[in-house]
């Protein structure tokens, strides 16, 4: 015998469980000479930016490239 996926259930238009979708957040711009903070190499200053694909980020102590959607990292 052959199973098959259960429908997904459809809500009431008046049912509490319907909840509005909730767009993503919009990808951080950065530019050459911004300060930002990483969760794990602290304070930089950006150096580069490869068509929002990347950026190249000095820490003081080492040059790091971090690619989108730049996790962890936030513009100052």
């Amino acid at each position: 015998m052959r199973r098959t996926a259960p429908a997904a259930r459809r809500r009431p238009p008046g049912s509490p469980f319907n909840t509005p979708e909730i767009p993503p957040e919009p990808v951080e711009q950065f530019a050459a000479g911004d300060r930002v903070s990483h969760d794990k190499y602290g304070l930089g200053r950006v150096l580069a930016v490869d068509q929002d694909e990347a950026v190249l980020i000095d820490f003081g102590a080492a040059t790091y490239r971090i690619a989108s959607p730049y996790a962890k990292l936030v513009k100052l």
